[in-house]
């Protein structure tokens, strides 16, 4: 499960990337969905769960 998780995190930080650049608004969306994504792994870190 670790590294399906690890490997989400990679595909959408090099989907950013290449959104970032190359096309605007994806780039928008996917940074809203890692942000959100940070979001929900800190608060399993806070509250003890483990991912």
């Amino acid at each position: 499960m670790k590294d399906l998780l690890w490997l989400i995190i990679v595909i959408l930080v090099i989907g950013w990337l290449v959104g970032y650049f190359a096309f605007p608004a994806v780039g928008s969306l996917i940074h809203i969905l890692l942000v959100l994504a940070i979001i929900a792994i800190l608060y399993k870190v806070i509250t003890g769960r483990k991912l």
